[in-house]
């Protein structure tokens, strides 16, 4: 890939990867957080269905590829972003962009003990930085309507179940192709939302333009396009790629500070940096 080409790709893919928080805190304005998620899922599932197996002619899943879709559907989807935009209801799209950028580091130290590898020290000090920053960038805002203590150990514990399903997804012997895997997953995971926002939520929803632009934001230029950058980018080169995500919670904050207007002061800028060490850290014991 030519170098202005590949520059652009990864400006382009920290850009529509980081705009995910604030694009979801519009939707949450109109709509309830498990209802918003779940039709994100389900229309965005839909979609790659369509592709893969209407489209692509790709082999359905079968036999106990249902279960490890399943599995892995309710990890990475259900769990994760079912818990995510609850949390996101409390907690200030800019920080819930630096915690997510963590995953990374936390899955490193999880799938190194699944595979036996001893964990370096600077595996646990890049996450001890990292979470340090979060904690750094958050305490101020505890104090205002910006975020609340049980969002904030929502965001800890979506991180916890995207790493477990990143793990999981590595140990299983795949032969479906990627995109199946994803469009299955994505599907599965808004279907076992459905009955949670059926039954918790009040139903007071408000299907407006806000709503829709905001849907249409997550679904296309996130879940399609920000993915399938990503995928070129590894394909290139893996380690150099990562680097990139360095970007991702400094235009998270760029976006939630000047269309949400949230507030960016000292300490926030001192976490961010913090958060930006961990990964540089983190990406250095993987290279």
């Amino acid at each position: 890939m030519k170098n202005y080409k590949y520059i652009f790709t990864c400006i382009a893919f920290a850009l529509l990867w980081g705009s995910a928080s604030t694009a979801g805190k519009f939707g949450i304005q109109s709509v309830e957080p498990l209802t918003f998620f779940t039709i994100r899922f389900l229309a965005a599932g839909a979609i790659l269905l369509l592709f893969s197996h209407g489209i692509m002619r790709y082999a359905l899943p079968n036999g106990k590829e249902w279960w490890q879709v399943t599995v892995f559907g309710a990890f990475n989807t259900a769990l994760y972003l079912g818990i995510f935009v609850i949390a996101l209801k409390n907690v200030a799209a800019g920080i819930t962009t630096m915690a997510i950028a963590l995953n990374p580091l936390l899955i490193g130290i999880l799938s190194a003990q699944t595979m036996k590898r001893k964990v370096l020290w600077r595996e646990w000090l890049s996450i001890f930085i990292g979470m340090v920053g979060v904690g750094v960038a958050t305490l101020p805002l505890l104090k205002t309507k910006h975020a609340t203590l049980s969002g904030v150990l929502l965001i800890a514990l979506c991180m916890l179940m995207y790493s477990i399903g990143s793990v999981y997804y590595a140990s299983v012997k795949w032969k479906l192709e990627r995109t199946t895997i994803n469009a299955w997953q994505v599907f599965i995971g808004g279907l076992m939302l459905l009955p949670f926002a059926w039954l918790f939520e009040s139903g007071n929803n408000s299907f407006d333009t806000k709503f829709f632009l905001s849907l249409a934001w997550l679904i296309v230029p996130v879940s399609i396009g920000a993915v399938q950058l990503w995928l070129r980018l590894l394909k290139d080169d893996a380690v150099r790629a990562s680097i990139w995500l360095f970007l991702c919670p400094v235009f998270g904050l760029v976006f939630a500070t000047v269309l949400l207007n949230e507030p960016f002061t000292l300490f926030t800028a001192a976490g961010a940096l913090m958060v930006i060490l961990a990964l540089y850290i983190g990406q250095r014991v993987r290279s």
